[in-house]
This record gives C-alpha cells, structure tokens and sequence, in this order.
C-alpha cells in the first residue's frame, strides 16, 4: 500500500472518529442542562479530532499536489 493510500484510510477513520464526537457533542447538547459538568471534557473531544482530521487532510494535499 503506497504512502497515499495509507493515508486516505486513516483519513477515512479519522473522519468517523470526528464525526462520532460531533454527534456526542450533539447528543450532550440535547440532554442539557444534565450532564453539563460534562461539556468541557466532550467539546475537547470533539476539538481534538476535528483539528487531527484537519492536519491529515492538508497532508494529504500536499502529497497529491506533489
């Protein structure tokens, strides 16, 4: 598996981890004002996975730009 596709499938898991916290987040924000002790921890989470995502994509394109 070349360096490329190694990096569109952890991209593809990348993706369903970021989409999962988005719905925790989501599913938090819905049970409120239960749980809000909680907000902090899951929106870090959620910042976490979407800034991890947002890195592997900018790779990815400067390996496809290259």
């Amino acid at each position: 598996m070349s360096d490329l596709d190694s990096l569109k499938a952890e991209l593809k898991k990348l993706s369903a981890k970021a989409t999962q916290a988005k719905m925790d987040l989501h599913d938090l924000s819905e049970e409120l004002p239960v749980n809000w002790q909680r907000i902090p921890e899951v929106a870090a989470k959620a910042h976490e996975a979407f800034q991890v995502l947002d890195a592997k994509r900018a790779e990815l394109k400067r390996l496809e730009a290259a």
